[in-house]
């Protein structure tokens, strides 16, 4: 079965997801995060085969979101590190953890327990402008300057006519 490609939706979440949607994807970058660092050790913790793993690095490091770094010249030996973008995926996938935590646990309880400054932490999406949790009562959507009809973007018409209007006047 093919995957479908996002990499021409007017959309930054499904352009988002060309990059990191599929399953091992955010399982790496969890690994890279927590330390691990060589090849087999993800291999191995994660139970990828290493074609598949190979594969997925390989896409990371086309995205910048992952590099490659020499760490052995004889004989060749790489480890990998997240870039400025995958760190800043870490959050995003911790949040994303949490709401596992609370809605499809394992029955033993949460794997991974967080903390930020010294003591235990729930992360959640909150805003960068007031530092409140964001969510579906106060999180509302306008159309942005890259608001133009195109693939992945046709509910934005639907939601604000007017302002999808004015982004296009604006092309």
């Amino acid at each position: 079965m093919r995957q479908v490609s996002f990499a021409d939706f007017h959309c930054s979440l499904a352009r988002s997801l060309e990059v990191i949607g599929d399953w091992w994807t955010p399982l790496i970058i969890r690994d890279l995060s927590l330390g691990l660092a060589r090849f087999d050790d993800l291999a191995t913790n994660l139970g990828i085969s290493r074609n598949l793993l190979t594969a997925r690095l390989k896409a990371l490091v086309e995205a910048n979101v992952v590099e490659r770094v020499r760490y052995c010249e004889r004989p060749p030996r790489d480890h990998y590190r997240l870039t400025a973008a995958g760190r800043d995926l870490v959050p995003i996938l911790a949040a994303l953890t949490a709401w596992g935590d609370r809605w499809v646990t394992p029955p033993q309880g949460p794997p991974l327990l967080f903390r930020h400054d010294g003591h235990r932490c729930t992360p959640t999406v909150c805003c960068a402008e007031c530092g409140q949790p964001v969510n579906t009562k106060n999180l509302r959507v306008e159309p942005g300057p890259g608001a133009v009809p195109g693939p992945g973007a046709q509910l934005i018409d639907r939601l604000h006519p007017e302002g999808a209007a004015r982004s296009r006047n604006r092309t």
